[in-house]
């Protein structure tokens, strides 16, 4: 059992990450240089199909009433200060407060393939806690460099403007998915965070920022995980135009309240036509969110539970 929670304590910083920024395959073991090899990916979907078969001996998530349930999100930002990529130092900023039931952390260090640079800490800090877990990774727009390496590595057409960046967004999935199981994060699914990414600008081009996001919930997907989505109506539109999933929705409410973040699962607010999940809210330097009406009936869904 974890012990009891403490409101001052922080993440150590994490050791450095085994993989270069960008580069390295995403399976334990000897990958090519070049990213996760299709054939690895028939690997990982029988390790999801065996994961499958055992989730009745796993920790069960209780139901609630479907009232709403209070949690927070971190990530770089959390971090100890001063690390990171150059772009992205770390702030130092303060984890979630006692009461919060469910943490979601963030994968990257702001853009696609560069890593939250303690991403063990915090999934540690988690765990310790008791809290239940789920994760969360930013998109990008891939450079020069990425798009020559991944641009033909993957399921898509790399012959094809659309399918390279398919591909890249395919990689930037799996190259996440290592850095989950490196330090056993556990979780349903992953969060598909598509917001604009300062000095990591996206296109002019909805249907080339499309493509990216395509081919991250296939890389997902095909590595075992449900995906939803975290943005807003507005920045969704701007960055990918019209582009409909139908997947599950975190929506953000931006620096006001949990009233607010509430609001934000009304059909108002819809993304891309998914299910509302989430709201978020900015209060006191912390990312609090709240579970949309009925969501509390199955976190199991959602999340998965730190408790042995």
């Amino acid at each position: 059992m974890p012990g009891p929670p403490s409101a001052t304590r922080e993440p150590r910083v994490q050791a450095p990450a085994p993989f270069p920024a960008i580069g390295d395959g995403v399976l334990e073991g000897e990958v090519g240089a070049d990213g996760l090899r299709l054939e690895d990916v028939e690997a990982m979907r029988d390790l999801a199909d065996a994961a499958e078969q055992l989730a009745g001996e796993q920790p069960t998530i209780a139901a609630r009433d479907g009232s709403p349930v209070l949690g927070g999100d971190i990530s770089w930002p959390q971090c100890p200060k001063g690390i990171g990529i150059p772009q992205r130092r770390t702030l130092g900023l303060p984890m979630p407060t006692p009461d919060m039931e469910y943490v979601v952390v963030g994968l990257t260090n702001g853009p696609g393939f560069y890593p939250n640079p303690c991403l063990a800490d915090q999934v540690a800090w988690v765990r310790e806690r008791g809290l239940l877990l789920s994760a969360y990774a930013v998109l990008s727009y891939p450079d020069e460099e990425a798009l020559e390496r991944f641009g033909d590595d993957g399921p898509h057409d790399g012959g094809s403007a659309l399918g390279a960046l398919r591909n890249v967004g395919y990689q930037q999935a799996l190259y996440n998915v290592r850095s989950m199981r490196a330090v056993d994060l556990d979780t349903p699914m992953v969060w598909l965070d598509v917001e604009p990414v300062a000095l990591f600008e996206w296109s002019g081009d909805p249907l080339a920022n499309a493509a990216i996001v395509e081919g991250a919930r296939r890389g997902y997907e095909d590595a075992g995980y449900r995906v939803g989505v975290y943005s807003t109506p507005y920045l969704w539109e701007q960055i990918v135009g019209d582009l409909a999933l139908g997947v599950p929705e975190w929506r953000a409410a931006g620096e006001t309240s949990r009233a607010e973040a509430l609001e934000r699962c009304g059909a108002d607010w819809s993304i891309q036509g998914g299910e509302p999940v989430m709201g978020q809210w900015l209060q006191a330097s912390r990312d609090h969110n709240v579970t949309c009406p009925g969501v509390s009936r199955d976190l199991g869904r959602w999340f998965a539970s730190t408790r042995g």
